[in-house]
């Protein structure tokens, strides 16, 4: 043996030596850990089945979005020719990839009940995937909707490309029109998923079971959050920081907190809603209103309201050249 592998010898052994005492005690740290798992009642950790994966959830946004918007989204280069098998796979996938996803989104939720049945689990996944894709069509003609409302309502806009490629307004809301979708078809925590990937990416937080009309528009986005039971008419538009949020919310008697009932605001036909605002409880904004920016309401206004916070004084001082 030579020197340097005396040395190399006695490197490991030093190595080993220091890392001993550590290794020794991780049995009781991990022991420690199982215990506490298993006194914990919030959460169930050991299942039978995967849960749902949000890397997956991701590939089927992108895979709906290739197939609403086409040439906009993914990397296939398209003609006349090649657009129908590429529509043709895309959605082939999207829908094997939803149907299971979903499948593993009802098990977790029965399982807990104890009412888990794989087979019918796995019906209803296919079920619910085959008409959410059967819904892609109404869904299309929305966004369309939104993708106009978009270039009519900001003057920076130079066309149709630039929102559907550039504005995270619209990618907010084309995530959110397809999370309501399924939403609507009784998949739990699918929908949610979707909604909070868009809010990751975009800043934008809209609730998948808020309901919302024709020509909805977002300018910036930043800090937009939008409640679960909110209700938005057509043609309203809405600029960073708004939030349509709840206020004051009801408790049971052993002071838990209601859930299921109206708690935030509905917002009627073409209004407009300026950055900061913030519109609180289940109160309505009549139709054609303005709210002004940082405002807060809390009460209804009749329709064709402005709604505005008194001008603010500004102090002016001039800066002297020994300041």
């Amino acid at each position: 043996m030579t020197a340097d592998d005396n040395r190399s010898s006695d490197a490991g052994r030093g190595e080993f030596a220091s890392l001993f005492p550590y290794k020794e005690n991780l049995p009781g740290v991990i022991d420690t850990m199982l215990t506490r798992l298993e006194r914990r009642g919030t959460v169930q950790h050991v299942c039978r089945y995967p849960r749902p994966s949000g890397e997956t959830v991701v590939r089927i946004l992108n895979l709906l979005a290739e197939v609403l918007f086409p040439g906009y989204f993914g990397k296939a280069s398209l003609d006349q020719a090649n657009l129908p098998f590429h529509i043709g796979e895309t959605t082939n996938t999207a829908f094997d990839l939803l149907a299971e996803e979903i499948t593993r989104c009802l098990i977790h939720e029965r399982e807990r009940a104890g009412r888990a049945d794989r087979q019918q689990c796995e019906d209803e996944g296919r079920g619910q995937a085959f008409r959410l894709l059967e819904k892609l069509p109404a869904v299309l003609d929305l966004l369309d909707g939104d993708v106009h409302a978009a270039f009519e309502g900001d003057p920076a806009a130079t066309g149709y490309d630039e929102v559907i490629f550039c504005y995270p307004g619209f990618r907010a809301v084309m995530i959110y029109r397809i999370a309501h979708e399924l939403h609507g078809l009784g998949a739990p925590w699918l929908p949610r998923i979707m909604t909070e990937h868009a809010h990751r990416i975009t800043g934008i937080d809209i609730h998948p079971g808020a309901r919302i009309g024709h020509g909805f528009f977002i300018d910036h986005g930043t800090g937009v959050v939008i409640g679960e039971t909110s209700e938005i008419g057509d043609n309203v538009r809405m600029y960073q920081g708004v939030t349509l949020g709840g206020y004051r919310f009801r408790t049971d008697p052993e002071g838990h907190l209601l859930r299921g009932y109206k708690r935030h605001p509905t917002v009627e036909d073409d209004v407009i809603i300026y950055s900061n605002a913030s519109i609180l409880g289940p109160v309505t904004v009549g139709r054609g209103s303005v709210i002004g920016a940082n405002v807060i309401l809390t009460y209804s206004v009749e329709p064709g309201s402005t709604v505005t916070i008194e001008k603010p004084r500004h102090r002016i001082r001039q800066r002297n050249e020994d300041d």
